[in-house]
């Protein structure tokens, strides 16, 4: 999200959209940490996945042990990227609304 805030070519609206961010959104939504647990999924996963010439991103295999380690549904847009990995819940946000 910071990411989006800092590209923006408006000054003001980045900095609006990061005052958001840090007063609303970090305060109320809880972040994940990709730890030694995360790290050990996704290590397996990734050398299971390239065994099968599927060798996902390597941020995908980070958000997607993340959300595996901690019970989470993994939402997203782009299902195909995080569909061949092993006991990940994901929903298709595409088609929700």
């Amino acid at each position: 999200m910071f990411f989006g805030a800092a590209i923006s070519k408006s000054v003001r609206k980045r900095e609006l959209i990061e005052a958001y961010l840090r007063e609303v959104v970090g305060p109320t939504v809880p972040i994940f940490s990709y730890d030694t647990p995360a790290a050990e999924v996704h290590a397996i996963e990734r050398a299971r996945l390239s065994r099968l010439g599927k060798t996902p991103p390597f941020a995908d295999g980070q958000i997607a042990a993340i959300a595996r380690v901690n019970g989470l549904v993994l939402v997203t847009r782009n299902v195909s990227d995080f569909r061949s990995f092993e006991e990940l819940d994901v929903e298709d946000w595409s088609r929700t609304g």
